[in-house]
């Protein structure tokens, strides 16, 4: 089934995020700006973060997230420990909504009007599967900018 692939995409690049945030060899540029590049990957991974709780926690698993997305990227310094904490209790949400979503439910309507158009929920999935990748990307980017 599709939640399970799903699952395991969601979990393999939020490893790959939790890697690439420890590969930085001082976690104080996790949080500079290079030329050219609008956001830091602190502020990367808190985007991501905040997007996958409010899209796929709050909305498919009713949790009660709050989502502030204003501070995902206005945020400074917060420590490589809690991002990466965020990060593994961000897993256990995804795991735990996309467990509990039938084939029927991927099918129907997602709830909120994201875009343009209206879309599936299995969709939305596999678009934040994507949008998770592009921000991962951007994030190895910045960290071999600065990590020469």
């Amino acid at each position: 089934m599709l939640t399970d692939t799903l699952k395991s995409l969601y979990q393999r690049d939020l490893e790959r995020l939790i890697f690439q945030l420890n590969q930085y060899s001082e976690e104080k540029n996790l949080w500079v700006l290079v030329a050219g590049i609008n956001n830091p990957a602190g502020n990367l991974c808190l985007h991501l973060v905040g997007n996958l709780n409010m899209f796929i926690g709050k909305i498919l698993g009713n949790t009660d997230y709050v989502r502030k997305r204003d501070q995902e990227f206005a945020l400074r310094g917060v420590p490589r420990k809690d991002l990466i904490q965020m990060i593994v209790d961000t897993q256990k949400v995804l795991d735990k909504t996309l467990s509990n979503l039938t084939s029927d439910e991927l099918q129907k309507e997602y709830p909120l009007k994201v875009f343009k158009e209206k879309m599936t929920v299995e969709y939305f999935l596999v678009h934040l599967s994507s949008h998770l990748t592009f921000h991962l990307g951007q994030i190895d980017y910045h960290r071999r900018i600065l990590d020469k």
